[in-house]
């Protein structure tokens, strides 16, 4: 596994699917099975693609942040910062895993909202 490719395919395939076009992100990152554990996603190919061209026909003006990025083994996990309409912002975690061909087989995240207050002076970066 080339971990540092692996990483750079995992942001590559992320923003070009959730800036609207994830069949290319598709083409170019996932191999022929795509597993998917967000329940609010189909699994497989085409629930990733109905998923994001949907959100990009509903919120054209969302914005994605990559705050971090972390691969070991056949996995990475990307740390960032989403705005929405409306200033609505997010913390998301996502993990990928990569099969033996260096392509996205797998995924899970994790969705936290940010909120207006927060108990101690840190930010969720």
């Amino acid at each position: 596994m080339d971990l540092q490719k692996n990483k750079e395919n995992a942001i590559a395939f992320y923003k070009i699917a959730y800036e609207g076009n994830p069949r290319k992100a598709i083409d170019l990152y996932v191999g022929d099975q795509y597993i998917q554990h967000n329940p609010d996603v189909a699994d497989g190919l085409e629930g990733f693609i109905t998923y994001f061209e949907r959100m990009q026909r509903e919120y054209p003006s969302k914005s994605i942040e990559f705050v971090r990025c972390i691969a070991e083994g056949n996995l990475v996990a990307l740390h960032t910062h989403q705005t929405w309409p409306g200033n609505d912002q997010y913390v998301t975690m996502d993990f990928f895993r990569f099969n033996n061909d260096g392509k996205i087989c797998e995924h899970w995240d994790s969705i936290q909202q940010i909120p207006e207050n927060s108990a101690n002076p840190n930010t969720m970066y």
